[in-house]
């Protein structure tokens, strides 16, 4: 075939696939290749279209509409007759069209942002691959990566030996923490229940910690009422001495203390708990340390910020999310125990006719008999590939950048006193906390009434920010202190003019508040 024939046959295909259906394509229609591929580089157009939007400034991070107005652009219909690929192509764009841009260099709204595009490629190739987590048997490349991946981030930790798994998302990972930790203490409970249990079991957590302790109690059977709230000083840090006031406590009061989780980057302040010193308290009460470094973990891969995690390798166990700080794509959550076997005896459930044990090759790679599910998502190629990508070395500056841009920002904001009020001056993670101070403020002394006055104003900044599109940094209140921003630095498209813009166009939006 010439060339020419080529190029009109590529015309008519691209002319011609939009009025093709679902059954024109792989797999049903077997000598459909040709419309097959155009199928997917029209997809990709429409994914890179979506990715150039993400990167470029004067692109929108969202066109908000609220759900009822959303309802009535985008039909989400489900038909009884097959629509065509022309209309499957378009409602890619329009999904696309309305989603928030996590990746917009503006987006300072979560923990979880940017857009890495080789873990983007990676979970493309994750989507392709479609193969379950469970057996080496059908997965044993991937098997074979997450095996050396963890046992890598181990070694991090400070870990000789021990076990890990990849979990779906940083609440599930903390609850194998809370079973391991039960398990090892009462092994009865997983055959005989709750009732096996010599009196009620008590868990210890900072404040601030994340909500998904309080859950795992509540999930385990344990109660959210025996999930014990440790205080904190004005730095969101858990205070140890509260700690052993709290574990002695329990104990006169009839219940079992069996654990404590110390958090290593608090979700909203970004605090680290002393770990040493809580580590201290659990050896002399004989209590299982967990330390919830779902966010903070990231900071691990810098020695710079080593420091902070210092006495991390005591921790019975770790739960670390690299598709926070690292920038995996969504979702990559990882769970690491000191004590190898462990998630294996606790959690197998001798299913057979699944995970046979007389399998040709070493079945102690398969995975499926440790953890609580049965299918298991790949989240282990995308770090992987990104690891391979970017070295240790790598992450590590990504790391120190983070945290330079963090300062750079309170910078800022310290030379705008009469406009912004830090919450905490000294961030120890890429959290910054502040209250905007809209003019009529201005004059007014700092103190409650004015902090309650500025907590009101903060969820109506943030739906100006939404309304134009240009800005997006999320709010919370803490305790006893009433809403505030909380703006998140962990995006690698960030640069100074971005956080200068931040600065700058949230007293644009607010300052007639």
């Amino acid at each position: 075939m010439s060339v020419q024939d080529e190029q009109g046959n590529s015309r008519r295909l691209a002319k011609d696939i939009g009025s093709l259906y679902y059954s024109d394509l792989l797999p049903l229609a077997g000598d459909s290749e040709p419309e097959t591929r155009e199928f997917l580089n029209r997809m990709t157009e429409i994914l890179m279209d979506f990715l150039h939007k993400t990167f470029d400034r004067s692109s929108k991070i969202l066109d908000f509409h609220h759900p009822e107005q959303l309802l009535e652009i985008i039909d989400l219909s489900l038909p009884n007759q097959p629509k065509n690929i022309d209309q499957l192509l378009a409602d890619c764009r329009d999904t696309l069209t309305y989603q928030v841009k996590t990746g917009h260099p503006r987006f300072f709204n979560q923990l979880s942002n940017g857009v890495d595009v080789i873990s983007m490629a990676g979970e493309w190739l994750t989507a392709t691959a479609n193969t379950n987590m469970f057996t080496y048997e059908i997965s044993p490349v991937f098997i074979l990566m997450e095996h050396m991946t963890l046992k890598k981030m181990r070694e991090i930790i400070g870990y000789k030996g021990g076990d890990s798994i990849l979990a779906p998302g940083g609440t599930v990972s903390n609850l194998y923490a809370v079973l391991a930790a039960r398990y090892r203490k009462y092994p009865r409970v997983k055959s005989e229940g709750l009732q096996s249990l010599p009196g009620p079991l008590v868990m210890f957590t900072s404040e601030h910690s994340h909500f998904s302790m309080m859950s795992a109690a509540a999930a385990s059977g344990l109660g959210t009422d025996n999930c014990i709230s440790v205080p904190c000083n004005e730095k969101g840090q858990m205070i140890p001495a509260e700690l052993e006031r709290l574990v002695l406590k329990s104990i006169s009061d009839g219940k079992i203390p069996f654990m404590v989780t110390a958090t290593a980057g608090t979700t909203v302040f970004g605090a680290f708990d002393p770990i040493n010193p809580i580590a201290d308290i659990c050896d002399k009460h004989h209590l299982w340390l967990h330390i919830d470094a779902a966010w903070g973990g990231g900071l691990l891969m810098s020695e710079k910020f080593r420091y902070k995690f210092e006495g991390i390798q005591r921790a019975d166990s770790v739960t670390w999310n690299p598709h926070k700080m690292m920038n995996v794509l969504l979702q990559c959550s990882t769970v690491h125990f000191k004590q190898n076997s462990l998630l294996y005896h606790c959690n197998r459930m001798c299913a057979d006719y699944l995970f046979q044990q007389d399998k040709h090759y070493d079945v102690t790679y398969d995975t499926g008999d440790k953890v609580i599910q049965c299918g298991r998502h790949n989240d282990i190629f995308k770090f992987w590939l990104l690891w391979r990508a970017k070295g240790t070395e790598g992450f590590a500056k990504q790391m120190e950048r983070f945290v330079q841009l963090t300062q750079y920002l309170v910078e800022g904001l310290l030379k705008r006193p009469e406009r912004f009020q830090l919450i905490v001056a000294e961030p120890e993670c890429t959290n910054v906390c502040f209250w905007y101070v809209p003019t009529r403020f201005r004059t007014m002394a700092p103190g409650p009434e004015r902090d309650r006055l500025l907590g009101q104003i903060t969820p109506i900044l943030k739906g100006r920010m939404m309304s134009t599109g240009t800005l997006m940094v999320g709010y919370q209140p803490q305790g006893k202190l009433p809403n505030f921003f909380r703006c998140i630095i962990s995006n690698q498209a960030v640069t100074e003019e971005d956080v200068d813009f931040l600065v700058d166009e949230m007293d644009r939006l607010g300052h007639d508040l």
